[in-house]
């Protein structure tokens, strides 16, 4: 019975692209934890003060239950309030708010024009959504315009719906956000801008950079958490109708166990130190150019200008055999391979955080260089 998984599985090691579970080891410059707050003290404080005052570990069901527990609330509160949006809804985690989001919300005869290098969780939620949905080209404002024009032109009269990333998990890079958005009132769509990786890291007081139209009817942003707020969980931002349907008849949130009352605690503590410490942010900008200057002189590499820095090897196993030589020098680096990137563009994805000091950066490129040369 299990010798068609078995094939499979030898299939993909066959061609290099056999995945599996490790533990961690050595220097950070795989995890998302870009301000250095998921070990911080001033999280282990947090969590510790909210189990003092009886906060509770699990929620005990999911939040049209027993489930929602005042934490929650609170958290939602002060999120909507950070980033300047009517209401807030706290999820377990980034995919399951995309998740809940694409499922839910188009309906049947919209049409919904993604970014083609959005996040899987916004294609899960298109397969078990009603609306129809194509992808454009990547970062190309002109392109959803496009999209939109020719499916009026055959007839489609719902509403269109825009989905892009704001810093792309793979590549580094940024759409022009202002531009989707005069697109998006130009044609009454929806802008859903996922935010998970410049939360906290871009924007003013780290609030993403889609923070100039958070708040208005047709925009809603994704929050994670569990990248540089160093806790877990997503937040939807949206007016309160949207929130209020989602609570209503979102799947993944109605049926789904909640959040941990003492997480979203804890996350309440995150927030607050990503509002009122911009050391970090300050910090880590400082790092991401001084880390560009070292990528481009030692390895002739552009950055991406980001915290998130892409090294394009191009085959399957030249990037798997860089990486691993890279972790026996004691960097704990990783190839992403297709299906995640796309065919013929097997990266590194090297990730700063706050983790690193700029002499680890240093010797982390001078390490690449001689190994992209051998590889060469």
């Amino acid at each position: 019975m299990n010798n068609r998984f078995e094939a499979d599985l030898q299939d993909l090691e066959s061609r290099g692209r056999l995945r599996s579970l490790r533990s961690r080891s050595g220097i950070d410059f795989t995890s998302n934890d870009y301000l250095g707050l998921a070990e911080s003290d001033e999280l282990t404080r947090a969590a510790a003060d909210a189990i003092a005052r009886g906060v509770p570990v699990g929620s005990g069901g999911s939040r049209l239950l027993r489930g929602n527990h005042p934490e929650h609330e609170a958290l939602e509160a002060e999120a909507a309030a950070y980033f300047g949006a009517e209401t807030a809804l706290y999820f377990s985690g980034g995919f399951t708010a995309n998740h809940a989001v694409f499922s839910t919300l188009p309906q049947r005869g919209d049409l919904v024009i993604h970014d083609e290098l959005v996040h899987a969780s916004v294609h899960e939620g298109l397969r078990c959504g009603r609306a129809d949905h194509v992808a454009v080209a990547h970062n190309d404002v002109d392109a959803f315009e496009a999209a939109i024009v020719r499916w009026r032109s055959t007839g489609g009269n719902g509403q269109p719906w825009l989905s892009v990333e704001s810093l792309y998990s793979m590549d580094g890079d940024s759409p022009d956000i202002a531009g989707l958005m005069t697109v998006a009132d130009r044609h009454g769509a929806m802008l859903v801008v996922d935010e998970a990786h410049a939360t906290g890291v871009l924007g003013p007081q780290g609030r993403g950079l889609a923070a100039a139209f958070e708040g208005r009817e047709n925009v809603i942003t994704l929050h994670t958490c569990g990248k540089a707020l160093g806790t877990a969980g997503g937040f939807i931002l949206a007016s309160r109708a949207i929130r209020d349907f989602l609570v209503n008849r979102a799947r993944p949130f109605i049926f789904a166990t909640a959040p941990s009352p003492l997480v979203a605690a804890v996350t309440r503590a995150a927030l607050r130190i990503s509002r009122t410490m911009p050391e970090r942010r300050e910090r880590l900008a400082r790092l991401v150019a001084f880390a560009g200057d070292e990528l481009r002189r030692q390895c002739n590499v552009a950055p991406s200008g980001s915290q998130i820095l892409p090294v394009i090897i191009g085959a399957d196993r030249a990037a798997v055999a860089v990486a691993a030589s890279l972790q026996r020098r004691g960097f704990d680096i990783r190839a992403v391979r297709p299906p995640t990137v796309p065919e013929g563009t097997s990266r590194l994805r090297l990730a700063l955080t706050l983790n690193v000091d700029e002499a680890t950066v240093a010797d982390l490129f001078a390490a690449l260089a001689e190994d992209m040369r051998r590889a060469a």
